[in-house]
């Protein structure tokens, strides 16, 4: 079977997800095709795929631009396809952020018209060393205020990888 992984990232998680997701692709005895979504010179094809893998980070409320501009362009190929989105956001991390990082997802939606068949909201990773002072202020007294990590800490990934192998496994059993 012929796996297409479409991905956006913006600091590094997403495509660190994305070649687990290829791993995983592999090791189930199928073919992936790793196509990075910022790269406006690779043509996307359809042509063989029988299943798709989605994914993409979120930062201020959206996922990455031409990520949705690729999803609504191309919502009938990927409509005629298994899907599953991954939707990777720091929100995702925490139960009380659960609510919020579905509404992400329901805005891509509303905004491409492509509704995935499946969905994993997929925890991110905190890279202090790439934010600038007020992302910064936002991450340390915002997003991760009352929760237990050192804002110290350089980096941080709060991505379940053992559970995201199994939801790209189950979804690859169909």
């Amino acid at each position: 079977m012929k796996v297409l992984i479409l991905f956006a990232t913006v600091e590094g998680q997403t495509g660190k997800i994305a070649r687990f997701a290829e791993g995983e692709v592999s090791a189930a005895g199928h073919e992936p095709v790793l196509v990075d979504a910022a790269d406006a010179g690779v043509p996307l094809s359809f042509d063989g795929v029988s299943a798709v893998i989605l994914a993409a980070p979120v930062h201020e409320r959206r996922h990455p631009e031409r990520f949705e501009t690729i999803l609504a362009t191309h919502r009938a190929e990927l409509a005629a396809s298994r899907t599953l989105l991954l939707s990777v956001s720091l929100s995702a991390a925490f139960p009380e952020g659960r609510e919020e990082a579905e509404d992400y997802v329901t805005e891509l939606s509303m905004r491409t018209g492509f509704r995935p068949g499946a969905v994993m909201l997929v925890p991110g990773a905190v890279r202090m060393d790439r934010y600038d002072y007020y992302a910064t202020q936002v991450l340390r007294h915002v997003v991760l205020r009352g929760h237990a990590y050192d804002p110290n800490v350089e980096s941080h990934e709060f991505t379940d990888w053992a559970a995201l192998g199994a939801k790209i496994g189950a979804f690859l059993k169909g």
